[in-house]
């Protein structure tokens, strides 16, 4: 079997990676490509690492759980089937889904710290960051944080300064360096779709 393409794409909270990422998906079957996120891998709640206030913290390294994380890939890369319970955020009005990663030409490997954790990002062939400016993340932020985690906006507010920026300014925007292609998302990401898009066509063929 031939090694999988396996592409990590990152960027800040609400940079607009899951709107990117189901426009990337919609042009390609799910014999081509494979989508893996990192907003599965986050430890029980326990385990989660807590701010000076008690506040549990899941925008540090820490609330991620890697090991688990890697070894998926690996065994996707491997050519095996992998098996995830989703992770809901304690959300209490979503029951979690069974997930199914199956092996296929191209693997996205998609969340926050893909290019943070030194043994995910050797694992990566191209490395996207999606970027975005400070006041549209933080727009984004608000409305997905009310309507998909049940946050109000105090705590979105809250959780954006105390957790959100610094992450993103010591963990996340260093890697934007490590990146083959930026795609800017202040508005549109068509452009950069495309370009993401006509390389992916290319290796298909192949």
């Amino acid at each position: 079997m031939k090694s999988p393409l396996i592409i990590g794409i990152t960027g800040g909270s609400a940079s607009g990676k899951t709107f990117f990422l189901h426009s990337l998906l919609s042009h390609y079957t799910d014999d081509e490509i494979c989508l893996i996120s990192q907003d599965n891998y986050y430890k029980e709640i326990e385990f989660v690492p807590k701010d000076r206030n008690g506040v549990e913290n899941f925008d540090v390294p820490e609330s991620i759980d890697f090991e688990l994380f890697a070894k998926h890939i690996n065994d996707l890369r491997a050519g095996k089937e992998v098996h995830k319970k989703e992770y809901t955020f304690n959300n209490s009005t979503m029951k979690p889904k069974d997930l199914v990663f199956k092996p296929a030409p191209i693997i996205v490997v998609e969340g926050i710290f893909v290019f943070h954790d030194p043994y995910i990002s050797q694992m990566l062939n191209l490395k996207v960051f999606i970027d975005a400016k400070e006041h549209i993340k933080i727009r984004r932020r608000i409305i997905r944080d009310n309507n998909e985690r049940g946050y109000d906006l105090q705590d979105v507010l809250y959780r954006w300064e105390n957790h959100v920026a610094p992450t993103y300014e010591k963990f996340i925007e260093p890697t934007k360096h490590d990146a083959d292609l930026i795609i800017n998302n202040n508005h549109h990401f068509e452009n950069g779709l495309k370009i993401l898009t006509s390389y992916l066509n290319l290796v298909l063929v192949k």
